[in-house]
Order: C-alpha cells, then structure tokens, then sequence
C-alpha cells in the first residue's frame, strides 16, 4: 500500500511523512476515526513507507524487494492481529492470515461485517483472544528479518478480551527494541484508558464530500458528476458507505424494512390503538432475535436505526444539506419525519442505543427487541 493509493486525508498522509523524515515515529500510535475513511490503508501505507529504503520525500517507491513484499502483506517484519471467531482453523490469527491477506489487498475499504462474511462467521462475534498476546510478544520478540522495525497492526484493537488488552498493555510500556505498534480503532472509548494514554493517537477524519465523489467517479467511469455528488452526500464522510449505496447491498434494504416494520407498527398500537400491530411487532422482535441473523448484524440494525431518526428529525427543519439519504428513504420520511421532533428524539436516541449496548454485552435478544418494540409504541406520536 502506497500513500498514492488512498483516497483522501493529505493532511494526515504529510503529517506521517514529515515523521518518518524527521526520524521522530512514536513506538505506539492509535490510528481512530469512524469506518470507511481508511484507517488501515493509512496505517499500511505508513508502514510501508518507514520500510522502503528507497523512499522519496513523497511515498515509498513501490517497485523494490521490501514494497512488493508489503504490498501482498507478506514482510517477514509485518505483523497483524484482528478479531476471529473460535473455530476448528483455530483461536489465532496467523489461522486466518490467508483469508485477511486476500480481503485486505482486495479491498481497502472494509469493515467488521464485511471481515465476519470472509470468515464465514456472520452470526457470531469476533474476538482478539488471551492466546493472541502470546502470539503477539512471541513475534516481536524475534530479530527483524530487514534490520528495521517490526511492525504489529492491530485492527479493532477494542475486540480484544481484557488479558489480552493488559498483556499488551505491558507490551506498550516496556516494548522490543525497534517495534512498531499501529492500532486501528473505531471505537477507541472501549480500549483502557491506560493504553489510550500509551498511544499517540492519529485523527482520521471523514472523508470530504468533492473528494469522494471523484474517487466515486474514478472507480465508476459512467456516473456523472451530479449522481456522484449525490451519493457522496450520503455517504456522510465514509467511502465504504459510499461504494455501499453504489452497490445497493440486499443487507441495507432489509435494514430499511426492518426500521420501517418497527416504526409503523408502534405507531399503529400506540396511535391507533391497532393491537394486530402489536402481535406484528412480537414477531418482529422475534426475527431479529434469531440466531441467524447474529449479533453484529443486529448491532448494525441499531446503528442504522439510529441514523434514521436522526435522519428524520433534520428532515423536519427543512435542512437538505444536513440530510444523508437516499431516494427510497427520504419517501419514507416525507410522512413519518413529524413524528420525530423535540418531544422525543433524544430519548428515542438513547432507547436504540441502549439497545445496542445491552445487545453488545450478549443480553437476551428476545427481550431486549420486544422491550424496545415497547417503548417506540410510547415514543412514536
């Protein structure tokens, strides 16, 4: 991964250089930001760039032995970890690392579902384990294969359990000699505060709107400018979400419906005093709670709903530039957009992210969907 390869985030590309010339590369860095706005390419091509011995002021040159080994993520002194389910292939990375190299140089832009469908463990959660950390010092305690650094990317770093997270918290304060640690993080809040004050960390911002559009334009050579502009709009910073919408994805128009059942329904019972709609939402939150639909993707539902009342409510101050959404839910919105205003919003909001929360911490799915069911047919009027 070159710094030419990524979309976007010149700042921060010059602001790794600019280390890297200056011989000043902190030992841990936390790259943080939401997804799609290429994090780990970032990451990578940084990693890449201290490795190349025939760097320019610019990017690593990408032709020598050092980068073509970096590019098919095959360095004998790059290293990952990331989360993975326990499985008969094993509770280790290095079991995975055929799958992940293909994702990784396949796509730039990817994130946790996309990961869990290449492992074939949609419905269950990956985890960075205890036996990870062993893996981990086991790795950078030997001498670098280049006589440079040894680098460990860390994706998802707030995956790992908690003696994971305080062993390599020991790896932070006393580190090898010449190691690298780059953590990737979505959710750096969930990381201990002790390993936040470890790391320097590195602000990766959304994505700006004409930039994504470009690269939209790049990648689709038969969309025009305003469709781009359109779509970059919506993607609200994040790349990924912008190839998403390109895409149409099966999952994002059953999250729509999903949304659509839940809000209808409650307004329906509670509105309407329509109890036929309250055994529709019975076995809406049944649904959602079965075991095939797994818990992140159930978590990603929560996210999206969330997004959708927010969605719903700037849809009422008549703010279109603030709006992020497309065609078929911004219909939607056109009637049930007044039914999300001042009175209730907030604690609509705080509901749904309960809900996620409690969903995250394994609670039990049947009551956890209906109990929200409940209080949407109180909140929705």
């Amino acid at each position: 991964m070159r710094f030419c390869d990524i979309i976007g985030q010149e700042t921060e590309k010059n602001k790794l250089r600019q280390a890297v010339r200056e011989g000043r590369i902190p030992h841990a860095q936390l790259f943080a930001g939401p997804a799609g706005v290429g994090k780990l390419a970032l990451a990578l091509a940084y990693a890449q760039y201290i490795a190349c011995p025939h760097r320019t002021d610019e990017d690593s040159c990408g032709a020598c032995p050092t980068c073509l080994q970096f590019h098919k993520l095959q360095h004998p002194d790059l290293h990952f970890a990331f989360p993975i389910v326990k499985s008969d292939e094993g509770d280790v990375c290095d079991a995975y690392a055929e799958k992940w190299r293909g994702l990784v140089t396949e796509h730039k832009y990817f994130d946790l579902d996309d990961w869990y469908r290449v492992m074939g463990t949609e419905t269950k959660q990956g985890i960075i384990y205890e036996k990870e950390s062993s893996e981990i010092m086991r790795k950078l305690s030997l001498k670098s294969y280049a006589g440079g650094y040894k680098i460990m990317i860390i994706w998802q770093p707030e995956k790992m359990n908690s003696t994971c997270a305080n062993k390599l918290l020991k790896l932070l304060e006393e580190p090898p000699e010449k190691t690298l640690f780059l953590l990737i993080s979505e959710q750096k809040e969930q990381l201990l505060s002790t390993i936040l004050s470890r790391v320097q960390e590195v602000k990766v911002p959304r994505l700006k709107e004409d930039t994504i559009a470009e690269a939209l334009r790049r990648e689709y050579t038969w969309l025009n400018a305003e469709d781009a502009h359109n779509v970059a709009h919506m993607a609200n910073g994040s790349y990924l979400t912008a190839l998403r919408i390109m895409n149409e994805s099966d999952e994002s128009q059953g999250y729509f419906d999903d949304f659509v059942a839940l809000m209808r329904n409650a307004w329906l019972v509670g509105q309407k005093k329509d109890y036929s709609a309250l055994l529709k939402l019975r076995q809406w939150s049944n649904e959602m709670a079965d075991g095939k639909v797994g818990r992140e993707k159930q978590k990603a539902f929560l996210q999206y709903a969330q997004r959708q009342v927010r969605e719903n409510y700037i849809y009422n101050l008549h703010q279109a530039e603030m709006n992020y959404q497309t065609k078929q839910e911004q219909e939607f919105s056109t009637k049930f957009a007044p039914f999300i205003h001042d009175g209730n919003v907030e604690k609509m909001m705080t509901e749904l992210s309960k809900a996620e929360q409690q969903i995250t911490q394994n609670g039990n799915a049947k009551i956890i969907f209906f109990d929200l069911c409940l209080q949407m047919i109180v909140l929705v009027k």
